[in-house]
């Protein structure tokens, strides 16, 4: 019995000296759990590329507190199950903290394991419900829906003053809180939405959902859908002869559904939080960057990685020390300049849920490119 609990009381020291050994070493380990295949694919994959780049740099510079940084990748498939148990197979790894996924579904799941083990996880993901869980170890490095919509709304009554759209929208939760944020947008304005379509992750045939669009009568369309389906509805929208505002998100006009719909892109508005288009220096800077060391133009998923890894080097060093729990109790109310820290590429804050605010930008695709048609100002602005 003496030899039991004494086994025991050896293996639980062993068990806490794993825990404390990847802060006692050299390297600082950083898990990337995104979606390199299944629908999310090219969004995790451009994700993971930016914090690489990031990482790579912060490296070349000394690292963080005099320690480099090492990334492992994990395949979340695209599939939250999936997605919990690569979380878990990164905390036994010993990590620093999580990036990823960027799929909200993704998120939802395993930032339980994260939260569980107390290491600091930056998604992408930009469902309202992902930072309203009470979670003080999530953060994000998008918009919350709830700090988009609101802009994107006022956008299509006020300056395309469209009286009535057809919404059509992805059945997860990314889309279904993309729904009821516009909903709520619209709410008090003159736009009305008269018919909701939705659609499903990774559908190839928006034939009908396009169709029922047109049969609304609506003057104009919001889509929020995931990337690659958007490429195909922009398509089908075309080939039906639609010729009235499409408006949407960041998922509408990134470069990967430019390159993937082509000329059926154009025309496409959208409020983004970031796009490599934007003339700001540092955003350029990343831009070239990021073609130089990947060989494609990264879009809104690379800048989320990038700055993100920054955004937690900042607070790693505002902390002085690798303490997961100190470094995130700092991240909620991080703020970060750009002109000190131009791996964040614009200045940026971080509320107590771990929202983030900062500028943002409306653009139109424009013979193939986004074009930067206005600068919409932080929430937090006076």
């Amino acid at each position: 019995m003496q030899k039991r609990s004494t086994l025991k009381l050896i293996a639980a020291c062993a068990l806490l000296t794993g825990a404390s050994a990847s802060f006692s070493q050299q390297t600082i380990k950083i898990a990337n759990i995104v979606e390199l295949s299944g629908a999310g694919a090219s969004v995790g994959t451009t994700f993971k590329n930016g914090v690489e780049l990031a990482v790579k740099e912060i490296n070349a510079s000394g690292g963080i507190l005099g320690k480099k940084i090492e990334t492992t990748t994990y395949d979340t498939q695209t599939n939250p199950g999936v997605a919990k148990g690569q979380a878990q197979k990164a905390i036994d790894d010993g990590v620093f903290a999580i990036f990823g996924p960027v799929f909200s579904g993704s998120i939802m799941v395993s930032m339980a394991e994260s939260r569980k083990a107390e290491i600091p996880n930056f998604t992408g993901g930009e469902a309202t419900s992902i930072t309203q869980q009470g979670n003080p170890y999530i953060f994000r490095t998008s918009f919350t829906q709830a700090t988009a919509f609101p802009k994107v709304g006022r956008y299509m009554s006020e300056q395309l003053k469209l009286k009535t759209v057809a919404v059509i929208y992805v059945n997860d939760d990314f889309g279904k809180g993309g729904l009821d944020m516009i909903k709520k947008a619209l709410g008090p304005s003159n736009t009305k939405i008269v018919t909701e379509i939705s659609s499903d992750s990774g559908q190839v045939d928006f034939s009908a959902a396009v169709l029922k669009a047109k049969q609304s009568n609506a003057d104009g369309i919001f889509a929020y859908i995931h990337e690659e389906e958007s490429a195909r509805m922009l398509r089908e929208l075309r080939k039906q002869g639609w010729n009235k505002p499409i408006v949407g998100e960041t998922t509408l006009t990134n470069q990967t559904i430019i390159e993937l719909a082509g000329d059926a892109a154009n025309g496409a508005v959208a409020h983004v939080g970031m796009t490599v288009d934007a003339p700001l220096p540092n955003i350029l800077a990343f831009r070239a960057k990021f073609e130089k060391e990947y060989k494609y133009i990264s879009d809104h998923n690379g800048m989320k990685g990038y700055s993100g890894m920054y955004i937690l080097k900042t607070a790693i060093e505002k902390v002085g020390k690798f303490d997961r729990k100190a470094v995130a109790i700092a991240m909620h109310s991080l703020k970060v300049s750009a002109a000190q820290v131009p791996g964040v590429l614009m200045d940026v804050s971080f509320d107590k849920n771990g929202d983030l605010d900062r500028e943002s930008f409306l653009v139109e695709v424009k013979g193939g490119k986004q074009v930067v048609t206005g600068t919409v100002p932080a929430l937090g602005t006076k």
